[in-house]
């Protein structure tokens, strides 16, 4: 079983098209954020909070034509949190920010790809570099209208998991998947 899901995770990495439209090969690699950088990573929420504002109402700009900047020190203080830029060859194309439960459950906090990557396999194969980097019990959640990343993380995980995953709505209607991919 273990054989038989490397090669379909092999087989979903080769079918992500990693040429841009001069068919230049894209590389797209994760790079651990290093706390010098914490202000590119700020820089680049704002385009992510800015996406996000479509499906939670009450996130609003700050007097100063900014969105409220995330708390992050705890991705540099706390070993049970990482964070890292999503990049393509060496341009930044976004990021990801999980962390480790008590239970040691493992949740994307946030994952963002700049809109103009979209659809191109880039936050695919991040989300892929991710689970096989980080082995055990996870959980990814969607806020209630946000449908396409519910179809996302479903196509994602149901392809990763060979369909071995679950699926739940908490009290507030978000989506959860859960699986293991300790075996893996």
């Amino acid at each position: 079983m273990k054989a038989r899901r490397m090669s379909i995770r092999r087989a979903l990495m080769d079918k992500i098209n990693f040429k841009n439209k001069a068919g230049i090969k894209m590389d797209i690699t994760l790079k651990k954020i290093e706390k010098e950088e914490q202000e590119i990573l700020h820089n680049l929420m704002q385009f992510y909070i800015y996406d996000f504002s479509q499906f939670i109402s009450s996130i609003e700009l700050d007097v100063d034509g900014k969105y409220k900047p995330f708390e992050l020190d705890a991705y540099w203080s706390d070993p049970s949190r990482a964070a890292y830029f999503i990049k393509i060859n060496t341009q930044l194309a976004g990021f990801v920010l999980l962390s480790k439960n008590l239970s040691d459950i493992y949740h994307i906090e946030e994952f963002f790809v700049m809109r103009k990557y979209n659809g191109k396999g880039i936050g695919k194969s991040a989300a892929l570099q991710i689970f096989d980097m980080y082995r055990g019990k996870w959980e990814i959640t969607q806020v209630e209208r946000n449908y396409p990343a519910q179809a996302f993380w479903r196509s994602i995980i149901k392809s990763y998991t060979t369909d071995n995953f679950t699926e739940r709505y908490d009290d507030k209607h978000h989506s959860i998947q859960m699986f293991n991919n300790s075996d893996y």
